[in-house]
């Protein structure tokens, strides 16, 4: 058995003595009872499995959370000076910065800092500005403009198309890298889906061993080399990103809708008792699954604050999680609303890879929901929730039923296996987009890894 499918079972959770070790950030001591257990040989199989996952979860979680609150004050005041421990514990207190115990310690989340600046307008108005580039366009320069440019071309004309090429570029740091090992890389490549469409690789660093076909959940391109000197492993290839437009109150729904995509998917998407009953109460008074769809999706966006997550790898129950803290990143807040939709009997699912336009590229997950006769439709409550919050009703009504041209697609479905499968824990057993690569005993962390994306070229077409 792929030792990654045994994360379902971490729903099972953990008796209370370990729950309690694991919350106080014992890992050792938690770790040293789990083992006591395994001892067991009536143990079902499937809390077996359940503690072999939890294991590897608190192995990983002290790297996470490297910063005392000392440390993070000291780490603001490289950039702000004046800033004081009070307005630290302020943020903490607000839920703007994610935290877990270890050793009984409170520590910050390594990407606390990158939060910060990205979620709260007033942290951000007191960094040093960097000047603009000289010469950029103003659209360029302004993300904003060209993402309404975008929704009103696709309201206009029904869809936006562009061609786009891309170089994918993954390395192991020369830290952790071991002359005469065996490694086995994976790197993303463009998934055949309802947006993408003359997909061509055109270059790769050395001749793959495997490239997954189009229609793989989690498409990519495969290497396995016994490396006596480090080099990084790349791919550059093109693709037709076409955004259809969608108005998901231009006619009413069908009487009778489908049952696909409607089910469970543990550990992340489970339909706890809060889930049920939130679900419910945002559900009363109507049967439309459009509506129902829309009320989920203006909770999420309005409701739940951008925030950089930990590894996907270590988190408990995502959707729940992030409807009861109200926080989380891009997928995070589509897991929420597929969860939602999925509890309510519309079908949804998972949706991921880059977010791509001339002047730069980063990684992005959203949703899709499927509504008779509409068909599949799309939902970015990252995008949608930060429009709503710089007060563009217009830009957060364009993402309930659509996304924009400046997409990759890489991944159609969570929780996927890659082909050929990884061997051991793979760093992200639920997403890919940037890539991942195993040696001979176990696969290496992201920050054993160096990765590189570049935009070659975007063209409107």
């Amino acid at each position: 058995m792929n030792q990654n499918h045994t994360f379902a079972d971490t729903a099972l959770g953990l008796p209370e003595d370990i729950r309690h070790l694991k919350e106080y950030g014992d890992f050792e001591n938690a770790i040293r009872l789990i083992d006591l257990r395994l001892e067991n040989e009536d143990l079902p199989q499937c809390m077996r499995r359940n503690y072999e996952a939890q294991k590897e979860i608190m192995r990983r979680m002290p790297d996470l959370y490297p910063y005392t609150k000392a440390a993070a004050l000291d780490r603001i005041r490289q950039d702000i000076p004046d800033f004081t421990m009070e307005e630290l514990e302020h943020y903490i207190d607000l839920g703007r910065v994610t935290w877990h115990y270890i050793r009984g310690e409170l520590r910050l989340l390594r990407s606390f800092f990158g939060t910060l600046r990205k979620t709260q307008p007033e942290f951000a108005a007191r960094l040093p500005q960097q000047a603009p580039q000289t010469g950029a366009s103003h659209e360029l320069l302004d993300r904003n403009a060209r993402l309404d440019r975008a929704a009103r071309l696709m309201r206009e004309k029904g869809s936006m198309s562009a061609r786009i090429r891309v170089r994918a570029q993954i390395a192991i740091a020369d830290d952790a890298f071991v002359p005469g090992e065996t490694y086995r890389v994976w790197l993303p490549i463009p998934a055949a889906c309802i947006q993408q469409s003359e997909i061509r690789l055109l270059d790769f660093s050395s001749q793959p061993a495997f490239i997954a076909p189009e229609d793989a959940a989690q498409r990519t391109v495969y290497w396995e080399e016994t490396m006596v000197k480090n080099h990084p492993f790349w791919v550059e290839y093109s693709y037709v990103h076409t955004a259809p437009f969608a108005d998901p109150a231009a006619r009413p729904a069908d009487p009778v809708q489908p049952t696909f995509f409607t089910g469970e998917t543990a550990p992340h998407i489970v339909f706890t008792p809060y889930i049920r009953a939130l679900c419910a109460e945002l559900s009363a008074g109507t049967d439309d699954p459009v509506e129902k769809a829309r009320r989920f999706y203006d909770y999420v966006t309005q409701q739940v604050k951008y925030s950089f997550a930990p590894d996907y790898f270590t988190l408990p129950d995502i959707a729940e999680t992030c409807l009861k803290t109200c926080r989380g990143d891009c997928g995070i807040q589509a897991l929420a609303f597929v969860t939602l939709c999925r509890c309510a009997g519309i079908p949804a699912k998972w949706q991921s890879g880059l977010e791509v336009d001339p002047d730069s590229i980063g990684q992005h997950d959203w949703a899709m929901f499927y509504i008779a006769p509409f068909g599949w439709m799309f939902a970015d409550p990252s995008f949608g929730g930060s429009a709503w919050r710089a007060g563009n009703p217009v830009r957060h009504n364009h993402y309930f039923g659509n996304l924009d041209v400046y997409r990759c697609v890489t991944v159609n479905g969570f929780q996927q296996d890659f082909e050929p499968a990884s061997r051991f824990w793979r760093a992200d057993p639920y997403d890919n987009q940037l890539g991942e690569v195993e040696c001979s005993t176990r696969s290496l962390l992201p920050r054993e890894l160096d990765y590189d994306l570049k935009v070659v070229d975007f063209q409107e077409i």
